[in-house]
C-alpha cells in the first residue's frame, strides 16, 4: 500500500471485529510513527497502548463512569471553540447527521443517539486502544506535533490492514483516564484512539465523510 492508498482508505471506523491486534504489530507501527516531525525535535508525545484484560477492565470502568457522570468531568481543554461559526459548524452538523442516518437513528430520538455516543467509551468494541498524553507545560505548537504523530500512526495502521478512530471524546473524562494510566501530575490526556479490524458488514463503516473542495480551503500565490 502506498501513501495515496493509505490516505484514501483511512476512515474513522466505529464498528470493529473482535479479532485481536498482535502486540508486535502495534509496536512496529508506533516505532515507525516516531519518525513524525516535531518542532525542535521535542517529540512531546507520550503513548499508552491498552489491550487484553487491561482494556476489558477499562471498558468496565467506563460503563459505570458514563452512568455516574454522563456529562463528563472537569475539562482540561475544549474540543471545539464556543459558538462555532460557519462553515465549521455546518461541517460538524453534516457529518453527525450522515452518521446517524447511516444508523437509522432519527434526529428526535435523543436516547438512541446518546446510547450510540456512549459506545465511544467502549472504543466501539475495538480490541486495542491507544492514548496520547502530553506534558501540561507544552503549548499549541506541540499539540500540532501530536496530530502529526497520530496521523502517522493511522496511516501505518492502514498499511498493516488495520483501521482506527481517533477520539477526542476522551477529553470528557481526563481524571478517570489519568488515574487508570497513572499519569504523573504534570501530564495530561490529549486523546484516545480505537484500533482494530473494521466490521465492513456494519452500516456505519460504509460512511465516507465529505471534504471541502480545494478551492474553498487553499490559496495559491505565484503558482
Amino acid at each position: 500500500m502506498n501513501v495515496n492508498e493509505a490516505i484514501a482508505s483511512r476512515r474513522s471506523v466505529r464498528a470493529f471485529q473482535p479479532t485481536p491486534v498482535p502486540g508486535e504489530v502495534i509496536r512496529r507501527v508506533l516505532e515507525r510513527a516516531l519518525r513524525a516531525p516535531s518542532g525542535g525535535n521535542l517529540q512531546p508525545w507520550h503513548l499508552h497502548a491498552v489491550g487484553g484484560e487491561r482494556l476489558d477492565a477499562l471498558k468496565a470502568i467506563m460503563r459505570e463512569r458514563v452512568q455516574q457522570a454522563p456529562g463528563g468531568e472537569a475539562r482540561e481543554y475544549s474540543v471545539y471553540p464556543e459558538n462555532l461559526p460557519s462553515p465549521y459548524r455546518d461541517r460538524r452538523f453534516a457529518v453527525g447527521e450522515a452518521m446517524y442516518a447511516s444508523l437509522g437513528i432519527p434526529r428526535d430520538d435523543k436516547p438512541a443517539r446518546l446510547r450510540w455516543f456512549a459506545r465511544n467509551f467502549q472504543f466501539f468494541e475495538a480490541p486495542l486502544a491507544l492514548f496520547c498524553t502530553v506534558d501540561r507545560l507544552m503549548g499549541p505548537p506541540q499539540w500540532s506535533d501530536l496530530g502529526m504523530l497520530l496521523q502517522s500512526v493511522m496511516l501505518l495502521l492502514r498499511e498493516e490492514g488495520l483501521d482506527s478512530c481517533a477520539q477526542e471524546c476522551w477529553a470528557l473524562y481526563p481524571k478517570t483516564i489519568g488515574d487508570f494510566l497513572e499519569l504523573p501530575e504534570g501530564r495530561m490526556l490529549f486523546c484516545g484512539m480505537a484500533i482494530g479490524y473494521a466490521d465492513r458488514s456494519h452500516a456505519v463503516d460504509a460512511l465516507e465523510t465529505a471534504r471541502a473542495p480545494l478551492a474553498e480551503v487553499a490559496s495559491f500565490h505565484g503558482i
